[in-house]
């Protein structure tokens, strides 16, 4: 099991998972961050910190957002098990789902 950002994070990409991250799970893609199904440790230092309440434990992922599940997955079909996200730049690609997502204004 691991944790899942949703779709609260589409379009807003506030970092204040990445920072909190003790293994540096949580890479970025062009609109939105995805955490790394096999380098997240399950610590859950990520969930409380998000703004917009997107981060949820894989079990818990309301079902109005269960493809986001998949999503975090497929996001590293090419990109693999990097090691660390800060050994990258963030990426000019997402997950195939978001192409059917409109684009999200978060009002501050």
């Amino acid at each position: 099991m691991t944790y899942v950002i949703t779709f609260p994070c589409v379009d807003l990409k506030d970092k204040s998972c990445i920072e909190e991250c003790p293994v540096d799970c949580i890479y970025e893609g062009d609109r939105m961050l995805y955490i790394q199904p096999d380098e997240c440790v399950d610590c859950g230092a990520c969930e409380p910190v998000c703004p917009v309440e997107a981060i949820y434990y894989e079990d818990d992922v309301p079902s109005e957002w269960k493809d986001y599940t998949a999503a975090n997955a497929e996001f590293f079909a090419e990109l693999g098990s990097p090691g660390g996200a800060s050994k990258l730049e963030g990426q000019k690609f997402d997950a195939p789902l978001l192409a059917s997502v409109p684009p999200q204004t978060h009002d501050e």
